[in-house]
């Protein structure tokens, strides 16, 4: 008897092709090329001057892209990046197909690429001679991938960030290859995006210590290791305390970690946004504590910083407005700050977002004001209430007088349109005069308290809203009584 088996041995060539390739660029997948950084491997311990490298490579801003125009033709820029990079690799950078592929009967013409998943992609440069090989085929494709691409009818200019890890005989896993590659990849983007970088030892020190950092974050969470502190805002007329900017702190069993070492990784990583929740309901609370304890016309206000992970969530409005209803805090007593950098960054959004917030009945400040985009003419389309003069032209006001001029001007300006004026960072009573002087409204710094716990916060407002307290403030009468300088971090 003889049977035609032709159509099954098709279809399994087809099912062993799909287990080891994209189904969208038809490259080799992730599990096809780890079989081929393995294979490399074992093939440099054997020959000790066989030298290779594995390029990581990662589309630049890539979701903003599939966001704006759709899947389809986030898709169809993604099949395009990969013929692109195919014909950026030189001929040599093809190479044979591994020992599994042969015993299936299957081929690729380009098994040193490959796509991982997402806009991630991969190179194996096999037989290189020295490094400078690997940094060409980078330069190469970063050269190609500025040529634009046509999707959707759309022309479309991105640029790639490259990391690139060398063969070693300290590697024994093709994942840790790939995963000192991806690492280099992100160092790339973290120096500016379009370039590539080499991996080194220390950015493997660096990653396994935002490793630890993400997960001691996740177990702070768990066990209820954030705290808030306060830092007071003063009015300069008065001299007494008219809010408190709320202030993350972590407190570890070894001691209290300060926002400049945690807040970027938690941002990154979105851990910032349950931790920014607790903050927000704590110092409601607190708040509301103080509304009964030492009652003013206006009342006491929290100001909160929002985070840029914040900032893109589309439901932070209904966020903030459940818990303040929660809570049962006036809305107008609530100070959202946020910086000038993510408000002027996209203009349009920024709009949309604060008009959002202000319908909640918060009040909007633009924090770190004079440091991004300055733009007070913006400051018109935005429905916010304040800014905040940044600490780095405050700390030079008192022995630079360009600097000093600067700040009259914003503050002039900012008057004009209506907006009221904080400045941060006063360490001096000279500084504190100087902005007396031009009718600054309010200020915070070290000069008034450094952030403090509940605690210390409520006996500063005992000692400086009192009836018979002195207007001028100094550092000698805050609960911290300290007079080193430190740099403010906030969440």
């Amino acid at each position: 008897m003889n049977r035609d088996i032709t159509e099954r041995k098709r279809a399994e060539e087809m099912l062993a092709h799909s287990a080891f390739h994209d189904a969208l660029t038809n490259l080799p997948n992730r599990a096809l090329f780890l079989d081929r950084v393995r294979h490399a491997l074992a093939l440099s311990l054997r020959h000790p001057s066989y030298k290779f490298a594995v390029l990581f490579i990662d589309v630049d801003e890539f979701k903003v892209f599939n966001d704006s125009l759709g899947h389809a033709a986030g898709d169809a820029l993604l099949i395009q990046i990969g013929r692109r990079l195919t014909a950026s690799l030189r001929g040599a950078d093809t190479v044979s197909r591994p020992r599994l592929m042969r015993e299936t009967g299957t081929s690729s013409d380009d098994e040193s690429l490959a796509r991982l998943g997402g806009d991630e992609f991969t190179v194996l440069l096999e037989d290189i001679r020295d490094s400078s090989d690997a940094i060409r085929v980078a330069e190469r494709i970063q050269e190609r991938m500025g040529i634009p691409f046509l999707a959707d009818a759309h022309e479309v200019v991105t640029t790639a960030s490259i990391g690139i890890a060398f063969s070693a005989s300290s590697y024994s896993d093709s994942e840790d290859l790939v995963r000192d590659a991806e690492i280099a990849m992100y160092r790339a983007k973290q120096e500016g995006k379009a370039r590539y970088q080499v991996f080194d030892n220390a950015m493997h020190t660096s990653a396994v210590k935002r490793l630890r950092l993400e997960t001691d974050l996740r177990r702070g969470l768990e066990l209820g290791e954030f705290r808030v502190h306060y830092q007071p805002i003063v009015s300069l007329r008065s001299g007494k305390i008219v809010g408190f900017e709320a202030l993350s702190r972590w407190q570890r069993p070894e001691g209290l970690v300060l926002p400049g070492e945690f807040i970027a990784v938690a941002d990154e990583t979105g851990i910032i946004l349950p931790i920014n929740r607790l903050l927000l309901r704590e110092a409601c609370q607190h708040l509301r504590s103080w509304h009964s304890q030492f009652p003013s016309d206006p009342p006491l206000k929290i100001s909160v910083n929002i985070t840029p992970k914040q900032f893109a969530q589309p439901d932070l409005a209904a966020q903030i407005e459940a818990i303040l209803e929660k809570v049962g805090v006036d809305p107008r007593n609530i100070d959202l700050e946020i910086t000038e950098t993510i408000a002027m960054a996209d203009a349009e959004r920024s709009g949309l977002v604060l008009s959002e917030l202000k319908r909640v009945g918060v009040r909007l400040s633009i924090d770190d004001f004079g440091t991004g985009y300055s733009s007070l003419s913006r400051l018109q389309s935005f429905p916010v209430d304040a800014i905040k003069i940044d600490r780095a032209f405050v700390s030079k006001m008192d022995t630079d007088v360009e600097t000093r001029e600067m700040v009259r001007i914003i503050i002039m300006l900012a008057h004009n349109l209506g907006l009221r004026v904080v400045a941060e960072g006063v360490e001096t009573e000279e500084q504190m005069n100087q902005l007396k002087r031009l009718e600054c409204e309010m200020a915070q710094g070290y000069f008034f308290s450094r952030p403090a716990d509940q605690k210390s916060a409520l006996e500063f407002l005992r000692s400086r809203n009192s009836e018979d307290a002195s207007p001028i403030i100094s550092c000698e009468e805050t609960v911290c009584g300290h007079q080193k300088r430190q740099t403010k971090s906030t969440s």
